[in-house]
């Protein structure tokens, strides 16, 4: 074997690997019957990511203005207890927070339909976490996403 394919596969990583070797994965929400792209297909990271700091920023904002009358301090934890509430509000009533609006996309079940109450309430308690939105699998869908079994969509 060329050293050189050894360190190329090593760099490029197990998925690389795994498509030369004849794997085919698919494109992102293929499993999910999502399309391509377009409306309805899969969010992409940086849309997600966009989002969710549009609606971090947009609440570290209020907290540090108007709750807090600039305690820096204090305006971290209203932060976040601002973010849980707004995200549990406008997810479970119209599918989207203000940041994943001015981005378009929409938080749906895995069957296309709205999420419950229950489902958001979890997903946005995972979310707080932080760690299970850093971890996603092949459809880009975070660890949050999956056990609340929906996924984020393009409008």
């Amino acid at each position: 074997m060329d050293n050189r394919q050894a360190i190329g596969s090593w760099l490029s990583g197990p998925r690389a690997t795994a498509e030369e070797m004849g794997a085919d994965f698919g494109y992102p929400g293929q499993r999910l019957g999502l399309p391509r792209q377009g409306p309805g297909s899969a969010a992409r990271f940086g849309r997600r990511l966009g989002g969710v700091a549009l609606d971090w920023i947009g609440c570290q904002l209020i907290a540090y203005g108007l709750i807090t009358g600039g305690d820096l301090k204090a305006a971290a934890n209203w932060t976040l207890l601002l973010f849980v509430a707004l995200s549990i509000l406008t997810v479970g009533t119209v599918g989207s927070t203000p940041g994943k609006r001015i981005v378009d996309l929409r938080v749906v079940a895995e069957d296309g339909g709205r999420l419950g109450f229950f489902r958001v309430v979890v997903r946005t308690l995972l979310l707080a976490l932080v760690v299970p939105a850093l971890i996603w699998d092949r459809d880009g869908r975070g660890l949050h996403d999956r056990l609340a079994r929906a996924v984020q969509v393009r409008i």
